[in-house]
């Protein structure tokens, strides 16, 4: 496949390169990512200033590189609309640094740049290692290749999947959905020097269905790589029928 690569936690980023080693001798890839960390960015785009590329090399292989100093949003648009000679038969968004589970997919950069890739019609992966200590991407880069071998074409009629890989060697794979996800005690506050009060975020997920096996946050806790198909039709379309109803009898008055 011709693959494109990207991330939130910069080009130079373990995640990325590994899973970039792990592809590099099965599949033609392209590498446009940040030239620094945007984790959190969700999806934000850049338009109040130009954007800078740097090409970056990769000896010994047929992969080209860029690092962009936008964000992962910017990345994956300018890499298709721009950077790569052709367009690609899959995007990447990862592998990650720590989890991207349940409600955190709306703030997440890594995310955000998979979704850019279906946005502009190219089926995306987005991975994530769901540990913020544990540095061995090996079991998801292995994951990964072993999807796109074992599935090939196959895995490209999916439009997103969200891919989350716990720190050990997984117990196997769980199709999952998207938990809901809250935080508590997520402000710290703070009294600067001068005297000024300010405000740290932080705060520690609580999963309010943490009991259900469906989800990926109990997979994840129970060992598991989880697998989430996602799209970004935001619409409620189960209240469509009623909310025509409500506002004909509005407009009807």
């Amino acid at each position: 496949m011709r693959i494109l690569l990207s991330n939130d936690d910069g080009i130079e980023a373990e995640g990325i390169n590994q899973l970039r080693v792990y592809l590099q001798e099965e599949h033609e890839l392209f590498v446009v990512a940040p030239d620094r960390e945007r984790s959190a960015t969700g999806h934000k785009i850049t338009l109040d200033k130009p954007l800078r590329v740097k090409e970056r090399l990769y000896p010994g292989y047929n992969t080209q590189g860029w690092a962009v100093d936008g964000t992962p949003a910017d990345c994956v648009k300018l890499g298709l609309e721009a950077l790569l000679p052709e367009p690609p038969d899959l995007v990447i968004s990862g592998i990650n640094m720590g989890p991207n589970l349940g409600t955190d997919v709306l703030y997440s950069g890594t995310v955000s740049a998979a979704i850019e890739g279906i946005i502009n019609g190219v089926p995306s992966l987005a991975v994530s290692l769901a540990s913020m200590d544990y540095r061995d991407f090996s079991f998801a880069a292995v994951l990964v290749k072993n999807l796109l071998r074992e599935l090939g074409d196959e895995i490209l009629g999916f439009s997103l999947l969200n891919i989350n890989v716990p720190p050990n060697k997984p117990r196997g794979i769980k199709v999952t959905k998207l938990g809901k996800r809250r935080y508590v005690n997520i402000f710290d506050r703070r009294i600067d020097p001068r005297g000024r009060v300010y405000f740290w975020m932080g705060g520690e997920p609580f999963d309010l269905d943490e009991q259900d096996p469906d989800t990926d946050a109990w997979a994840i806790r129970e060992g598991y790589s989880s697998i989430t198909p996602l799209h970004f039709d935001l619409t409620n379309h189960g209240a469509l029928n009623d909310l025509k109803t409500m506002l004909k009898k509005f407009a009807d008055r």
